[in-house]
């Protein structure tokens, strides 16, 4: 009888105390574990909120390779970049500093119930491009019409997207099954030019991008291998003696080639205070040789040869250089009113003994008028062009008749008048003076 009474009362005990553990609450996650895209050298961390905790522990994983980092607020992995906080409440966080390519992949907070309570959240390190040397990027070589490929490979998290472009900002040219394409850049790790020409030869740009900043680029040259070709743009010049005179060529050649000034009878010029030689590089393959002929003499006149010689190849271009003859500069005469009537005074007598001689009068300094009809028969006047300041080297005849066609003179019909009046009009014309003379009768 005691043996059953002892046997029920235990019973009860054990029933009470089952009773009192499961009356009590489990720890719950009240958020999940966050996911974080992160920059390489940057932090980051994970937060854990646990209600309910009570008695069990809070330990942290890295899920991929199931290794303990920390258990509560003690930390288990040797890696000094780690660290665990906890807010002395329900809030646990697991802190990773200047996160590295390795430290991406998935991590778990769990709890030690049983079974096992956790929850996962998944880091990512997003990695800057970085372009890997390649042997073509020291630079590439060929002959014009040649094929030249350029590769370049880049590494980053994500994976980059290669692009090329030309430094010059000239367009990218490919050309593929005869088909020829223009292209303001162009995507792909490798690019292929087939056909290079020289104006295709310089700095391409390969640039890597993952919108993970910085931006890298890589320089890539091309060299596009020819003979040398002349242009010569001015092949006649002329310029007075004793002036200074430059001669020029426009050379193309790559490589660079030796560029040299003769006479066309084979002597060589060499600088010094008579000829002064400069080059002007006007791209990576063209350059302006330029020649200056001091002080200019007859015998520098006649033939100048600018050479041009590389490895595949010379050329040469011909300058002829002449004298330029001036025009001496005329001086116009300018006569104001009173100086006609003065001459028209002191010539009165002179132009009534002309008149009673042969039927003309004439003009000093100017023109001899047709006045056979008779003085007062004088209805027109010519206008007359001079380029020298000597008086009466000029002298005009009134014309019989005007035809339809414009004349080389310009005929003024007047009115009769007693009155003598003089208008005058200065033109320059050529280099020389337009004198307009009017004369009213």
């Amino acid at each position: 009888m005691a043996a059953r009474k002892l046997a029920a009362l235990l019973t009860a005990v054990l029933h009470l105390c089952l009773c009192q553990i499961t009356q009590e609450p489990l720890p719950e996650f009240l958020a999940p574990l966050e996911n974080h895209t992160v920059i390489l050298g940057r932090d980051v961390s994970f937060t854990c909120v646990v209600n309910n905790l009570h008695s069990y522990k809070v330990a942290w994983m890295k899920s991929d390779s199931r290794a303990i980092l920390a258990i509560h607020t003690h930390l288990i992995a040797h890696n000094p970049r780690l660290s665990v906080t906890h807010n002395g409440h329900n809030t646990w966080k697991l802190h990773i500093s200047n996160v590295q390519k390795n430290d991406s992949g998935a991590y778990m907070c769990q709890v030690n119930t049983e079974p096992m309570k956790s929850q996962n959240g998944y880091m990512e390190v997003m990695i800057p491009p970085d372009i890997i040397d390649d042997e073509s990027s020291q630079g590439m070589v060929t002959n014009e019409g040649g094929n030249v490929k350029l590769k370049c490979v880049a590494t980053g998290t994500p994976k980059p997207t290669v692009t090329w472009k030309r430094e010059d900002g000239r367009n990218i040219i490919l050309r593929e099954d005869g088909q020829k394409q223009s292209l303001k850049s162009y995507e792909g790790e490798v690019l292929e030019l087939n056909g290079v020409l020289r104006q295709e030869m310089g700095a391409y740009l390969c640039i890597a991008s993952n919108n993970v900043p910085p931006t890298p680029s890589k320089r890539y040259t091309v060299n596009v291998h020819f003979s040398p070709a002349i242009k010569v743009t001015n092949q006649l010049v002329a310029a007075p003696i004793d002036s200074d005179v430059v001669l020029q060529c426009h050379v193309e050649a790559s490589p660079q080639a030796l560029n040299t000034w003769y006479r066309n009878t084979g002597d060589k010029l060499l600088p010094g205070d008579k000829y002064v030689m400069t080059e002007h590089a006007l791209n990576d393959y063209s350059w302006q040789m330029n020649l200056t002929v001091n002080e200019l003499t007859r015998p520098d006149l006649g033939e100048y040869v600018c050479s041009s010689v590389n490895a595949l190849g010379k050329a040469d271009g011909v300058v002829r250089l002449q004298e330029l003859h001036l025009v001496p500069k005329t001086t116009p005469s300018i006569l104001t009113k009173n100086d006609l009537k003065q001459r028209k005074g002191s010539n009165s007598k002179s132009r009534k003994k002309n008149n009673g001689k042969n039927g003309r009068r004439l003009y000093p300094n100017f023109e001899e008028f047709d006045s056979s009809a008779g003085e007062e028969d004088l209805g027109t006047t010519q206008i007359l062009s001079g380029s020298t300041p000597q008086e009466n080297s000029h002298k005009t005849d009134r014309p019989s008749h005007v035809t339809s066609s414009t004349p080389p003179w310009v005929i003024i019909s007047a009115a009769d008048s007693t009155k003598f009046f003089s208008l005058k009009f200065l033109i320059g014309c050529l280099g020389s003076s337009l004198i307009l003379l009017i004369f009213i009768q």
